[in-house]
């Protein structure tokens, strides 16, 4: 069992989460979406929210900045996170347009204002589970394509759901955060996207 809390902090870090709402969104979506266009923005995304941050991390790490991927310290989660926050505003700029993608717009709309405000949350010395925030926030937007589309997700939807407990379980066993920094990010991964579902949904 500690394997498994310890592993699974891993399979679902902050940085797979958005790749793996794209995935599921393509997955599940009766839109029609050219093969080509659909391979395009997969790999743009892997690039700029998984590969491009961890290229970016060690040469933080490197200089100094930040002292273990698990960015412990508040101090820490600055600059990582101001460098989410510009990656996120260059896909909501470059790959994703709210007339042709609207669904997945606001799902990184819902993403970057949930890394503002962790960012915000950074200067008062307060940090909440970057884990917890991501992966509400992938389950947050699963509902709002299932309401969208109507589809009945309930079976993936209630997967999402045991994952989130995982994933606090996971954080509390390696006594990477409290049950409040857990309860924070939750709420401002989840309401992040619930509040921009008048948008889209």
């Amino acid at each position: 069992m500690n394997q498994i809390l310890r592993i699974s902090g891993y399979i679902f870090h902050p940085l797979l989460m958005p790749l793996v709402g794209v995935l599921c969104y393509y997955a599940i979506t009766p839109r029609f979406i050219e093969p080509e266009r659909m391979l395009a923005n997969i790999y743009a995304i892997a690039t700029l929210t998984t590969f491009t941050p961890i290229v970016l991390f060690f040469l933080l790490k490197n200089t100094g900045v930040v002292s273990s991927i698990h960015l412990f310290e508040v101090r820490e989660r600055k600059y990582p996170l101001m460098i989410q926050v510009l990656l996120v505003l260059l896909i909501i700029k470059l790959i994703f347009k709210p007339y042709e993608d609207i669904e997945l717009y606001y799902f990184f709309v819902g993403i970057l204002a949930a890394s503002l405000t962790a960012l915000f949350l950074v200067l008062f010395k307060f940090k909440v589970s970057l884990h917890q925030m991501a992966v509400a926030g992938v389950t947050m937007f699963l509902i709002g394509v299932s309401i969208h589309f109507n589809i009945n997700m309930l079976g993936s939807i209630s997967v999402l759901c045991i994952i989130n407990g995982l994933v606090a379980s996971s954080r509390l066993h390696t006594k990477s955060h409290s049950v409040i920094e857990l309860c924070f990010g939750f709420f401002i991964g989840g309401i992040s996207q619930f509040l921009l579902f008048g948008f889209w949904v």
